[in-house]
């Protein structure tokens, strides 16, 4: 471990924060486009913009937030001198679920992109909660740590 200044710390907990909030807006929005481009027949006009937003999104804001949400959150669990929180666990856990979560849009996005999505509007309108539910559980174990 390493010591990062009092203002520096201040400074890396300022941009997760923001990093986090970039990628969160991210995972809401992205399985919301997925709703609306199942509701256009494929190879459409439409289809083929819904195409490029969800690229531009994906690739313009949610890969680098992922990164940097990692790189500083990383910085400041770096600092933390105990790991036996049993409420960092869980948010660690939460965190790891959002990656997978934000694995699984970029695989739905490259159905999308080759005209072969399966699944239903009724399917990305379930798992956009996904995010929701776990941002939940990270903010409830980050400000109140019940355990």
């Amino acid at each position: 471990m390493f010591q990062i200044s009092g203002e520096a710390y201040l400074w890396i907990k300022a941009l997760h924060v923001i990093s986090v909030i970039a990628w969160m807006a991210g995972l809401f929005y992205l399985p919301r486009l997925y709703v609306y481009h199942t509701q256009v027949l494929a190879g459409s006009e439409s289809s083929e913009l819904f195409k490029i937003m969800e690229r531009r999104l994906l690739r313009a804001i949610m890969n680098p937030a992922l990164v940097l949400s990692y790189v500083f959150g990383g910085l400041l669990l770096a600092q933390r001198v105990s790991f036996s929180d049993g409420w960092l666990h869980l948010k660690l856990l939460c965190v790891a679920l959002l990656t997978v979560f934000h694995m699984a849009l970029s695989k739905w996005r490259k159905d999308f992109l080759n005209d072969k999505n399966t699944k239903s509007e009724v399917f990305y309108r379930a798992v956009n909660e996904v995010p929701t539910i776990l941002m939940i559980v990270i903010v409830v174990m980050v400000v109140v740590k019940p355990f």
